[in-house]
């Protein structure tokens, strides 16, 4: 028997003894109301985003005078959108609100050079990581939410959950999730190998949140 042989026969012959299971957290402490809204701003602030508490009757104003504050001219919003709706009811002169309604092809030079923020619904949010879940379709591409400079999104507290494991409880995506689910945890940032932090380097470079309470 040479060596290699007698080192398979040692590894064949050795016991074979089972990995520990990794411990499984069965449950969890949940907060509510106002303490799991302050988790969720608390998170979402330490990672540069800005953090606005508004209502149902009150967020398309805010939209429209947060986007006048940053100077910006044209607003992209989703073709169809029910929220997006809600902004063009008000008929604002300023910013020109783009609809979402061609394909990439036909318009990829003006979105990636001439619009200055997109508006967004979140689906959900994770509050202890603060994370916004985006579920793009037709109506909401991912686009919208991924290239202009500013990305505004509007989250009803009411779809506020502690965790990760609890959003894909609720929302049950053992039954199907969309093409691309997109997790948003602060503005577009990378560092370089002195971990110097830029923002905007991949996408947004501001990320304004609007939590809607009632």
């Amino acid at each position: 028997m040479n060596a290699r042989e007698r080192i398979f026969a040692r590894l064949r012959a050795a016991p074979v003894i089972p990995a520990a299971a990794p411990p499984v957290r069965v449950c969890e402490p949940r907060q509510e109301g106002a303490a799991l809204v302050q988790q969720f701003a608390d998170a979402m602030s330490a990672a540069h985003a800005e953090i606005h508490f508004t209502d149902q009757e009150a967020w398309p104003r805010l939209v429209l005078r947060l986007a006048a504050d940053k100077r910006v001219a044209s607003l992209l919003i989703g073709k169809g959108s029910k929220e997006g709706q809600r902004l063009i009811d008000l008929h604002p002169e300023s910013p020109r609100l783009i609809s979402y309604d061609r394909p990439i092809g036909e318009w990829k030079a003006e979105l990636f050079a001439a619009v200055d923020a997109g508006f967004t619904a979140a689906r959900c949010a994770i509050a202890d990581t603060g994370s916004l879940v985006l579920w793009p379709d037709a109506t909401e591409p991912r686009l919208l939410s991924l290239v202009p400079p500013i990305h505004f999104v509007l989250l009803d507290a009411a779809t506020l959950q502690p965790s990760l494991r609890s959003v894909i409880a609720s929302e049950d995506w053992g039954r199907g999730l969309p093409t691309n689910a997109l997790l948003i945890s602060g503005p577009s940032k990378t560092a370089d190998i002195q971990q110097t932090l830029a923002y905007g380097a991949h996408g947004p470079k501001q990320l304004i949140v609007l939590v809607c309470l009632s």
